[in-house]
């Protein structure tokens, strides 16, 4: 497998998100993720705006689904989703239902283990549970909330490798990389190469990061997808 990069629009608005994404694509980025923040503010109308505007782009709903898993993946579906997140935290039916509505209607389940008290074991789980990728996770809050309490801030990589080692699935890793990290990502196994903050937005304000974006986009790009993932073939 190729490694892939998947740019997080974690906007509040969909015209922003409109803008940012046609950046992304111009750079050469592979795959659009409608993050958290825009379904939370624009819903389905979000994802509907991204997909009329980048047919044959692949389209990431990060609903973060935890309960009414088969309609809310249909939901995404339908308004041209093609992959869906479901949390490992949600239970074991749940996934299952989601894993069903992926099936039905041709879209991917990505199984997020944010929050797992053993992220190995909820990564085997997701996949055992018939998920198709696993998003190894340290959520925004975790780490911030760690830092401010003088603790050291926990990082996808701590555990990457054996995450990836323990499922047959596409990996990524999410969750306070700085870009040199993400980039990375693919030399321990994980070829689905997340850009969000940082580069794309503030963490704080959730606005697009000023300067040559584009630019720095397409270095990144070219950078991850010149590299082979160990134990994929190209």
């Amino acid at each position: 497998m190729k490694p892939i990069v998947q740019i997080s629009l974690d906007l509040t608005n969909i015209d922003e998100a409109l803008k940012t994404a046609a950046l992304a694509i111009r750079a050469g980025v592979d795959w659009l993720e409608a993050g958290t923040p825009l379904i939370l503010a624009e819903g389905l109308h979000g994802v509907r705006a991204l997909r009329a505007s980048f047919p044959g782009i692949p389209i990431v709903a990060d609903l973060k689904t935890m309960d009414g898993g088969y309609l809310e993946a249909e939901m995404m579906a339908q308004a041209g989703a093609t992959h869906v997140v479901v949390m490992a935290r949600a239970h074991e039916e749940t996934i299952k239902c989601v894993v069903k509505a992926g099936r039905d209607h041709n879209v991917k389940v990505m199984g997020d283990n944010l929050g797992c008290p053993d992220m190995v074991a909820g990564a085997k789980m997701l996949e055992d549970l018939g998920c198709d990728y696993v998003i190894h996770h340290i959520g925004y809050d975790e780490r911030r909330g760690l830092a401010a309490a003088g603790q050291r801030m926990p990082s996808p990589l701590d555990q990457l490798r054996e995450v990836v080692q323990a499922v047959k699935i596409p990996v990524q890793a999410v969750g306070g990389l700085t870009l040199e990290q993400a980039i990375q990502c693919p030399q321990y196994g994980a070829p689905l190469v997340v850009l969000g903050a940082p580069l794309t937005v503030d963490a704080d304000a959730f606005k697009t990061a000023d300067g040559d974006l584009e630019g720095s986009l397409r270095l990144i790009c070219e950078a991850v997808h010149s590299q082979v993932v160990p134990g994929f073939s190209a």
